[in-house]
């Protein structure tokens, strides 16, 4: 069984939206470079940014935990 991580969440949401890392870093103040590392499980997103990502990828902070 594959154990779906918070990193797969972030780029499935991001490319359903059709949203680049590019664009998707620019709305979060973050660079793309930020980004890369979340979807490739380098290092996760702080805690504080959960909200905003599920605000602009329509969806709930919960749906990254599920």
């Amino acid at each position: 069984m594959k154990k779906i991580t918070i990193s797969d969440k972030i780029k499935k949401y991001r490319k359903e939206n059709n949203i680049t890392q590019e664009q998707f870093g620019q709305l979060l103040c973050v660079s793309a470079q930020a980004i890369s590392k979340w979807e490739r499980c380098e290092c996760y997103p702080d805690i504080t940014f959960l909200p905003a990502l599920a605000y602009i990828l329509g969806c709930t902070v919960n749906d990254f935990f599920e």
